[in-house]
């Protein structure tokens, strides 16, 4: 996509329409404690690509990730795109950071799942004004979301499974039941994780 960096886009930062408020996360500080235990979180890992793979194939949609936030960042610990195996660049990332896997945290509708601890449908971002003046309307292209929580055993939201796509989708019960469940497996599958590396499994 073409955007000039000289031209700020419209919609995205227009103060008459740009409704949406990144909610604040109270609970940061304390997740990125547990990430850190588990070992997760600020790089990729071959299993959560693996993960976000299936998720796209089975929601057929074109982009899948594993998502992990603290105070400032999302990291797309886990990610799928049309280009299998490669990274898509989502957002400003500094030099040091994996291409395609970082995005700031206010941009995009993970942050608003993480806060909420429930599952978030967007069947068409343009018809929810809190929702449609998000940057990533604009800057990407997104036109629909469906994310769930990563939900641990200690209560901790560890952060999301999300797809998106370009076009409006349908996604339905169905789409929701489906998003709920890949969650809860791959919460199963970090504590496994969890307990190979504690010698406990």
């Amino acid at each position: 996509m073409n955007h000039p960096a000289s031209r700020v886009p419209y919609v995205s930062y227009d103060p008459t329409r740009h409704l949406l408020l990144t909610p604040q996360d109270d609970e940061a500080p304390a997740r990125v404690a547990r990430l850190r235990a588990l070992g997760i979180g600020d790089s990729p890992l071959p299993a959560f690509d693996d993960f976000a793979r299936k998720l796209a194939r089975t929601t057929r949609a074109p982009y899948s990730m594993v998502n992990f936030i603290d105070e400032h960042r999302q990291y797309f610990a886990g990610l799928y795109t049309p280009a299998q195996d490669q990274a898509v660049e989502l957002g400003p990332a500094p030099a040091s950071a994996q291409p395609g896997r970082e995005m700031d945290r206010d941009h995009g509708y993970c942050p608003h799942v993480i806060v909420r601890r429930k599952a978030l449908v967007l069947e068409d971002v343009c018809d929810y004004p809190r929702f449609a003046g998000n940057p990533v309307v604009d800057e990407i292209g997104i036109r629909s979301y469906l994310g769930a929580p990563l939900i641990d055993r200690t209560g901790m939201t560890l952060g999301t499974v999300c797809v998106v796509d370009l076009e409006p989708r349908p996604w339905g019960r169905e789409g929701l039941a489906t998003i709920k469940a890949m969650a809860a497996e791959l919460v199963e599958q970090i504590h496994r994780m969890e307990q190979r590396q504690s010698g406990t499994g």
